[in-house]
């Protein structure tokens, strides 16, 4: 475990990534005084380094800008990093700017599949090709000052030791979007870089009802528990979980007051689960 980091700290808001050879460098830039964050590319293992490394022409390193670290995930071999390369402003969420994800990069940290057999080789391409598909994923959003997990009323409900802990910490891990991917991080105590992602919907717009001008707020949060198409999804599991849940919020704020209305979108709340016949059909079973 790494010992320096902050939990006090805000999120890091604006990074730097250097693509160097043997390693990323992750240097915030967000106007924080703190130290790089560095991960290896052979054993992705995580330090801070107080300076960057020394780059050449042998060694000259890739450098962006990104906005989140969204996680780290752990194949058969090798891990992966993925990181929000752009963003959105699309409005507040009770006073707090809310961005949504434009795009994402998966970075592999896979040299040790260097020493890999073929086998092993063969099967991490495969699961690396369907990681790519996270880069393709719609629908996130994310705030670094708010928990967007949370509806108005649970928000309001947090103690006040409960409103210093890290967002991530705070958060409801049904519709915390990268919940396993934040697992690396959590267990190194990198607070300042846990970014919540919520997958789901966000608007925000003014009305006028006579001489008042309201804010309106619509969010929509995806559960993370038994996702999937409706054709391999339907009913509850065993623990549960319904398919393919949905909680939609309506926020309306007035002269310093706020009103919500919580709704949610589920499919049959019974243990539920479709056979398909060599004939094509597909008999459900309760």
């Amino acid at each position: 475990m790494m010992e320096r980091a902050d939990s006090g700290q805000k999120l890091y808001s604006r990074m730097r990534l250097w693509e160097l050879p043997d390693q990323y460098v992750i240097e915030p830039t967000d106007g924080t005084s703190a130290p790089y964050l560095s991960i290896n590319r052979l054993d992705a293992s995580l330090s801070f380094i107080d300076e960057l490394p020394e780059s050449s022409s042998v060694r000259a390193p890739k450098i962006q800008t990104i906005y989140g670290v969204v996680g780290m995930v752990k194949l058969l071999t090798g891990s992966y990093l993925i990181v929000i390369t752009d963003r959105q402003c699309v409005g507040t969420y009770l006073g707090h700017t809310i961005f949504k994800v434009l795009s994402l990069k998966v970075f592999p940290c896979d040299h040790s599949l260097q020493n890999s057999d073929a086998q092993h080789k063969k099967m991490e391409a495969e699961f690396s090709a369907l990681l790519n598909i996270v880069e393709k994923t719609s629908g996130l959003f994310f705030s670094y000052e708010t928990n967007l997990t949370l509806s108005v009323q649970k928000l309001h409900d947090l103690g006040g030791e409960s409103k210093l802990l890290p967002l991530w910490r705070q958060a409801e891990p049904r519709f915390l979007w990268n919940n396993y991917m934040l697992e690396v991080l959590i267990d190194n105590k990198l607070d300042p870089f846990l970014l919540p992602v919520i997958q789901g919907s966000f608007q925000h717009f003014q009305a006028a009802i006579g001489k008042d001008v309201i804010d309106v707020t619509l969010i929509s949060r995806r559960c993370t528990r038994r996702n999937g198409t409706r054709m391999w999804r339907r009913g509850a599991d065993p623990d549960g979980y319904v398919a393919n849940f949905v909680e939609t919020e309506q926020i309306v704020q007035l002269n310093g007051y706020t009103a919500s209305f919580v709704q949610v979108k589920v499919t049959s709340a019974v243990i539920f689960y479709i056979v398909f016949s060599e004939l094509g059909g597909a008999l459900g079973h309760i």
